[in-house]
């Protein structure tokens, strides 16, 4: 197996955030996917397990963070501009929240971070390398 990351999420509402990451432009991995967890792909080595809170509690019995609370924040690269602020309107349209926190604008990077449905921070980014400043 090519060396892949898999990200495991808890959610409250399997089926909406489903729903919600297939409107972010994940597809769904049906092999990995059941009653309690689904398997959105993102890219060929980057999936996401959102995975029901009773699912959840037969890896761990830590407790689920605070609403409100985030304990990280991770980004998806994307190919323009265009991109990341379509992908924050549909967080927006699907139950998610759109701009989480302020808009960064480098000229060289844009990006806008979303929330999911239960509240995991998402940074949708845009990079020029080429154009990046040489102190940056």
């Amino acid at each position: 197996m090519t060396k892949t990351i898999f990200i495991s999420l808890p959610v409250a509402d399997l089926a909406a955030s489903t729903a919600f990451y297939k409107a972010l432009g994940f597809e769904q991995n049906a092999r990995f996917s059941d009653g309690t967890s689904a398997c959105m792909t993102w890219s060929e080595s980057i999936q996401v397990m959102l995975i029901s809170h009773a699912k959840w509690r037969t890896f761990t019995q830590r407790p689920f963070p605070p609403a409100g609370t985030a304990g990280l924040m991770l980004s998806l690269a994307l190919d323009s501009r265009e991109a990341v602020d379509a992908m924050n309107r549909a967080a927006a349209a699907h139950g998610g929240q759109a701009d989480a926190n302020p808009a960064e604008d480098f000229g060289f990077m844009y990006s806008r971070d979303l929330a999911d449905p239960d509240g995991h921070l998402w940074a949708a980014l845009w990079m020029n390398p080429a154009a990046m400043p040489a102190h940056a």
